[in-house]
């Protein structure tokens, strides 16, 4: 099986659909391909890099496109999830290999999930990390989020799908805001029970006037968050954001998907306070039909959305044990 030599983080662009993608690969093996979510980078892995590549794989973590040194298109169309899939295709096979185990967390869960949907021959397993799998269909999304909150109040997915909104709200102050919205999903600085619901934005209002202030989780150093800054801070937001205004699209290029079982060896870990878990449970009850070939679902106590930071070793754990009932 083709390799790369054994070495620490080492960076390189590959050739994609759209122009360049960046990844950062770790480790000889079978390939691992990893995929970040929403707001962040390849800089998500880095506690699991070191461990795949010591436990015999070749770990290889991307930027999607949009993000840090991937190409950023201008169009919000170029951000639908076929787009995406393609681009995990092509790391594939720039790496000189013919399959892939996939693992994705928050939108890289849902990338990762269509992945291994579409091209069940690449992708022979799927992790998911905190957004569980639901198949394609039901209504359009966005007649959904607009009747989330209320009217007292406005979905975050609603307002991040409004071109220009959620940029002017962040880029005046990235780090600022990256600071706060990690807290805000976190264990131990999320608001309390009772508290406004940073999910949701009052009208008029910002995402930030519900976030916690100065404040870091206790997973974020200030050396992690200038990273997560520095790359948007030089990118801006409109490509991240793009993967919101293009879910409408989904909905539209996925209809021959609806319902639509994952069968691969697949494994889902969550935390038990995010709400990606919460508000999503009947998706995990509906495993069994989903997800048939299913290992394992664990539910971390007291574990927020950021599960692969927040809570790096029972992740490793649990990842390689996966991994390794793939190798029998």
């Amino acid at each position: 099986m083709p390799s790369t030599p054994s070495c620490g983080f080492c960076h390189r662009t590959v050739k994609g659909p759209a122009g360049r993608l960046h990844l950062v690969e770790q480790g000889t093996g079978p390939l691992v391909l990893l995929v970040h979510g929403f707001p962040e980078s390849w800089y998500s892995w880095r506690r699991q890099l070191p461990v795949l590549a010591a436990a015999g794989y070749r770990a290889v973590a991307v930027d999607v496109r949009g993000y840090g040194r991937s190409t950023t298109p201008q169009a919000a169309d170029a951000y639908r999830m076929l787009d995406l899939v393609a681009d995990n295709v092509a790391v594939v096979r720039a790496l000189g290999e013919e399959s892939a185990v996939v693992v994705g967390h928050d939108w890289g869960s849902s990338i990762a999930a269509a992945s291994a949907l579409l091209h069940p021959e690449v992708f022979r397993a799927v992790g998911l990390l905190s957004v569980p799998y639901a198949p394609p269909g039901g209504p359009r999304p966005t007649e959904v989020f607009d009747r989330i909150g209320g009217p007292e109040q406005e979905f975050y997915v609603s307002y991040s799908q409004q071109p220009g909104r959620a940029e002017a709200e962040i880029e005046p102050d990235v780090r600022g805001w990256l600071a706060g919205f990690y807290a805000a999903l976190s264990a131990g600085t999320m608001p309390s029970a009772g508290e406004p619901d940073p999910h949701f934005v009052t009208p008029g209002g910002r995402l930030r006037d519900r976030f916690p202030t100065k404040v870091l989780p206790a997973w974020l150093s200030e050396d992690d968050l200038d990273v997560y800054a520095g790359e948007f801070e030089r990118t801006g937001l409109t490509g991240a954001l793009n993967r919101y205004r293009s879910m409408d699209r989904d909905w539209e290029d996925l209809a021959p998907y609806r319902g639509a079982p994952i069968k691969q060896p697949s494994l889902f870990i969550g935390g038990a306070l995010d709400a990606s878990t919460t508000w999503m449970s009947d998706a995990i009850d509906a495993f069994p039909t989903t997800l048939p070939g299913l290992s394992a679902s664990h539910i971390l106590d007291g574990c927020g959305h950021w599960i692969q930071q927040e809570r790096p070793d029972e992740v490793n754990r649990l990842l390689t044990g996966w991994l390794a009932t793939l190798r029998d």
